[in-house]
């Protein structure tokens, strides 16, 4: 029988930065055949879920959200999140008895570094108060919103030239092909 490898955390004294996001590639500096066995252990987890996720996750699949959708089990760099709203930039990790604390908040670093809010929720919680789990939700999408919006217009302030379009909706602007 082979033995399985476990995830295990380096020690604290070799610990390393965030890892850089690289514009080339699927993003991540993570080896192909890594990120291949994180997909394949993602759809596994999609398949095996806990009641907690099933019951967040039909809730989010009868809820209006408008634009904004969030996905069971989803490959964020080299992390699987329970929930993900790409569009947001929001992971929702359910913490689930017996979870390895020291490496969830390292995951969650990683992920906060590349401007991904992550929300953790107690599994008992959505059990037992569904509602209050989607009020905190709710008001979390609320915040993250927000805060694309400032970040839209702090872009917007400090490049004035990329914010405006140089024709508005009735035509005025510089002429055209006239010289």
């Amino acid at each position: 029988m082979t033995t399985r490898k476990t995830l295990q955390l380096p020690d604290p004294s070799e610990a390393t930065e965030s890892p850089t996001i690289k514009k080339k590639g699927r993003g991540w500096e993570i080896s192909e055949k890594r990120l291949d066995a994180l997909h394949k252990q993602a759809r596994e987890l999609r398949r095996h879920s806990t009641p907690a996720h099933k019951a967040l996750a039909k809730r989010f699949s009868e809820a209006d959200m408008g634009p904004y959708s969030f996905t069971r089990h989803t490959v964020v760099g080299s992390a699987i999140v329970d929930f993900n709203c790409h569009r947001l930039g929001m992971a929702i990790d359910i913490d689930e008895e017996g979870e390895n604390e020291a490496l969830a908040k390292r995951r969650d670093k990683s992920l906060e570094a590349v401007g991904i809010r992550v929300m953790r929720i107690k599994a008992s919680d959505i059990l037992e108060n569904m509602d209050a789990v989607l009020a905190r939700i709710t008001a979390g999408m609320r915040m993250r919103i927000g805060d694309k919006q400032e970040a839209r217009r702090r872009h917007n302030a400090a490049n004035p030239r990329q914010s405006k379009p140089r024709y508005d909706r009735e035509g005025n602007g510089p002429p055209r092909g006239r010289s």
